[in-house]
């Protein structure tokens, strides 16, 4: 559990130190080199600028080093030096190609500079992303640790509408869905169910969360219902790499977990199944390379509760 938490926490402080020193390096500089720049210069500086902090899908380091290999080959046709320092900067940058737009900016008489400043603005951006990114992390373990801690609750259920709440959830997640996974629905109409909705939003959460990691953020996540008289069937079906077969039967233990250390705290699928059971209901799984789907089955009445 403190390792869970320690890891974004110190993401949180990595990125601040950041933060402080490119504030330290820039906040003096900038001014008087924005200043010294032509109004078509600084347009471009501007979309160099937007290009750096908008956000870039991960590469692999093979691929890096295609793009710094390609880039400074290009800085070198234009007799621009040092080219391979300044490729390096635009692939930390996240900027790989297009280019042409780029070269009359660096061209300038401190065009290194200028790249530096832009390259030390932007990582303003992506720091600040990362902050961002780590306290969602650690809210979430929180927020997994109190659910497995406080789980029996004695609140009442309510009528709510499945559909709505899995919308909702996946508007949540629309940032890291619209990188690389394709949604693809199909719901038939559903009456709405008597069940505990703020839970459920975490089964959805919880089985979205680790469709989306499983595919490593690129595939195709298939989402299902499907009604009759006794009870809702809800299958979320990804395109990921599977869960082998020697392990399928542990997934729902607690605290176990086929993520990296520092992924995932174990305790999702737990709570997954403990909610499910709650409901009266039961989850199942069945997974092979490229195709995992997890269904989730609730009746539609349900037996008074025991006071």
């Amino acid at each position: 559990v403190a390792h869970e938490i320690n890891t974004p926490l110190g993401a949180i402080r990595s990125s601040v130190s950041n933060i402080q020193r490119a504030l330290e390096q820039t906040l003096t500089h900038v001014p008087d080199l924005f200043n010294s720049l032509s109004a078509k210069s600084r347009d471009r500086f501007l979309n160099l600028l937007s290009r750096a902090t908008t956000y870039a899908s991960p590469i692999t380091a093979r691929e890096e080093r295609q793009h710094r290999r390609r880039l400074t080959q290009i800085l070198q046709d234009h007799d621009i030096d040092p080219a391979d320092t300044l490729a390096d900067t635009l692939v930390d940058m996240g900027i790989y190609d297009q280019i042409d737009d780029i070269i009359p900016l660096i061209k300038e008489d401190e065009g290194d500079k200028v790249l530096k400043n832009a390259y030390r603005l932007a990582s303003l951006q992506k720091s600040a992303q990362n902050i961002s990114l780590a306290t969602e992390k650690a809210s979430k373990v929180v927020f997994a640790l109190k659910s497995y801690a406080r789980y029996d609750q004695s609140e009442e259920m309510e009528k709510a509408n499945i559909i709505e709440g899995i919308e909702t959830v996946l508007t949540l997640y629309y940032n890291q869905l619209k990188q690389g996974v394709q949604v693809e629905r199909d719901y038939q109409p559903v009456d709405e169910m008597l069940c505990y909705p703020d839970e459920l939003n975490q089964v959805w959460t919880n089985i979205v969360h680790n469709a989306i990691h499983a595919m490593d953020g690129k595939g195709v996540l298939s989402i299902s219902l499907q009604q009759n008289d006794q009870q809702l069937a809800v299958s979320f079906t990804d395109t990921g790499r599977g869960i082998p077969k020697e392990i399928q039967s542990k997934i729902f233990d607690p605290f176990f977990t086929t993520k990296s250390r520092g992924e995932g705290s174990g305790l999702g699928l737990d709570i997954v199944r403990r909610i499910v059971e709650k409901h009266r209901g039961k989850i199942q799984v069945n997974s092979e390379p490229g195709k995992t789907t997890f269904t989730v089955i609730l009746p539609f009445h349900q037996p008074e509760r025991e006071i």
